[in-house]
C-alpha cells in the first residue's frame, strides 16, 4: 500500500480514496485472485480500542485498505488539514460490492451476524440482484472462537464454497481477529469486516435516516434504537475518541510553534 495515500488519525494509517475507487481496488482483487487480502473499516471506536490493543493494531497495519467508515473521521483529518476523500460506510460498500459481484461473476460469502441475518440479507440481496451468486452463509453461535470444532466447520464451509469475496460481520474487533486468523488457510482473495451490515440489509436493524447519515450521526439513532446495548460504547467511546483527536491537535500546533535552535538558525 501506498503510505503517501493516507491519512494519520490518533496514530493509525487511514486511506484516503474515494469511495468508487475503494470499490475499484476490491473488485480488481478478487477477480485477480492473487494472494488473499482483507480491508478493515474503522470508525470512532476502533481508533479507540486500536490505542490499546497491540494485535488490533498490527492487524490494520497489515490491511490490504484501512477505509473510513465513520463519519467523525473525516471531520478529524480536516481539523488536522488533511482531509480524507468521503466516507466508505461499510453497508454502502457491502450492498454495492454485492452489485459488482453479481455483474461480473463474482461469488460471494456471508458470515456472521445475528440469527437468521446472513439467510435473509442473502434473500434481499439475490431479489436485488438476480445474477448475484452467493454461494453460502454462516452463523456461529456466541463464543465460537474458543470452539476449535466449530472452528474447522466454519474454514471446511467457506473453503467447500470457494468465494472471491468474504463479508465478515462478527463485530469489532472479533471479527478482524477471525480474518487475520484465518485469510490466508482459506485462500479468499478478499475478506472484508462489516459489522452489523448483515441485519441493515435483511432490515432486522433499522437504519438512519439519510439526513443524520450525512451529518455524521447514524451513531446516535443506533443508540436510540438500542440504548441498553450502545450507551457505553458510544456515549463514553465519542468522548475518548473527541480527546484523542484534540490531544493529536494539540500536539501539530505544538510542533508548529516550537522555535528553531540556536543551531538551527546559525
Amino acid at each position: 500500500m501506498n503510505y503517501s495515500t493516507r491519512v494519520n488519525i490518533c496514530d493509525i494509517q487511514i486511506d484516503k480514496y474515494p469511495f468508487d475507487r475503494v470499490v475499484e481496488a476490491i473488485a480488481h482483487q478478487a477477480i485477480s485472485r492473487t494472494t488473499p487480502k482483507y480491508v478493515v473499516t474503522p470508525n470512532a471506536q476502533h481508533i479507540v480500542a486500536l490505542q490499546h490493543d497491540a494485535r488490533f493494531r498490527l492487524i490494520y497495519h497489515q490491511a490490504f485498505l484501512v477505509v473510513p467508515d465513520g463519519v467523525p473521521l473525516l471531520w478529524a483529518a480536516k481539523l488536522f488539514n488533511t482531509p480524507l476523500s468521503g466516507r466508505v460506510n461499510g453497508t454502502d460498500l457491502f450492498e454495492h460490492l454485492c452489485k459488482i459481484s453479481a455483474d461480473k461473476g463474482l461469488k460471494v460469502f456471508l458470515l456472521g451476524g445475528r440469527t437468521g441475518a446472513a439467510k435473509k440479507a442473502k434473500q434481499v440481496l439475490e431479489a436485488r440482484h438476480p445474477n448475484l451468486d452467493i454461494v453460502g452463509t454462516y452463523c456461529p453461535y456466541y463464543g465460537f472462537e474458543s470452539d476449535p470444532e466449530e472452528l474447522k466447520r466454519i474454514n471446511l464451509a467457506i473453503q467447500a464454497a470457494a468465494p472471491d469475496i468474504l463479508f465478515v460481520g462478527l463485530g469489532a474487533p472479533k471479527q478482524e481477529y477471525w480474518i487475520y486468523n484465518n485469510y490466508q488457510k482459506l485462500g479468499v482473495p478478499v475478506s472484508i469486516g462489516i459489522g452489523v451490515s448483515f441485519e441493515l440489509v435483511a432490515g432486522m436493524v433499522k437504519r438512519a435516516p439519510k439526513f443524520m447519515q450525512k451529518a455524521g450521526l447514524e451513531w446516535l439513532f443506533r443508540l436510540i434504537m438500542e440504548p441498553k446495548r450502545l450507551w457505553q460504547r458510544y456515549f463514553i467511546g465519542n468522548i475518548i475518541f473527541i480527546l484523542l483527536v484534540l490531544k493529536q491537535k494539540f500536539r501539530l500546533l505544538w510542533s508548529s510553534y516550537i522555535p528553531m535552535s540556536k543551531k538551527d538558525v546559525i
